[in-house]
């Protein structure tokens, strides 16, 4: 894919979306965080309904803290993976704690210090809570990157230099939460909606259902 297209395709998703977010619903940088450890191969939609309940009673690490494992469990038991994510949630909030004054740090390295915390939980803190333009590479982006040729790669690491690279600088900063979005919706990962999707004139996929 060259340049060109990759323009004309961030060109179209930015009208299309001039202001995207995530759709965690967050209040901070910390709650932001927490929501992003526990969306691990879980949906936004079941995360925000934890969240909803937890937040009003713990919206803070001392909060969270003070809940404990045993306290937070309840909170986030439909979620999966709910009992390791209680155990690093807890032990990030200490640390938060203990070493950044209660504050999300704004470093990559820090960030990735915290428990449960990897790669891409950072770039969505960084791009999301900071501004940063990072692209965060998860299943949706890591599809649609590859389907549509705008970034191809075998890993989640060499699709997310690829995008870094290939992307104009322009676009960087919303990047992540267009390609999401767009994967989330339209070029989804059993049956793409080809025939609704408004990148099509520029998408390189061979496979295209335009029925």
């Amino acid at each position: 894919m060259n340049r060109d297209k990759r323009i004309a395709i961030y060109s179209k998703l930015q009208e299309l979306n001039p202001a995207p977010d995530t759709e965690l619903q967050y209040e901070n940088p910390f709650q932001l965080l927490i929501a992003v450890i526990l969306s691990a191969q879980a949906t936004d939609i079941s995360v925000n309904k934890a969240t909803e309940k937890l937040y009003p009673v713990a919206g803070t690490p001392e909060a969270i803290l003070e809940l404990g494992v045993r306290g937070l469990k309840p909170y986030i038991r439909t979620i999966g993976l709910f009992n390791s994510k209680a155990e690093n949630i807890i032990k990030t909030c200490r640390l938060l704690l203990d070493k950044h004054g209660g504050e999300v740090p704004r470093t990559r390295e820090e960030l990735e210090a915290l428990p449960g915390v990897g790669r891409k939980t950072a770039n969505v803190i960084l791009n999301t809570a900071f501004g940063e333009p990072t692209i965060a590479v998860d299943t949706h982006i890591f599809r649609v990157a590859n389907r549509t040729g705008i970034a191809k790669g075998k890993t989640p690491l060499e699709v997310e230099k690829r995008l870094v690279r290939l992307t104009p600088d322009e676009f960087k900063k919303d990047a992540h939460h267009w390609l999401i979005l767009h994967g989330r919706y339209v070029c989804k990962a059993r049956k793409p909606l080809c025939s609704e999707c408004q990148i099509i004139d520029w998408c390189e996929y061979k496979q295209k259902e335009l029925a």
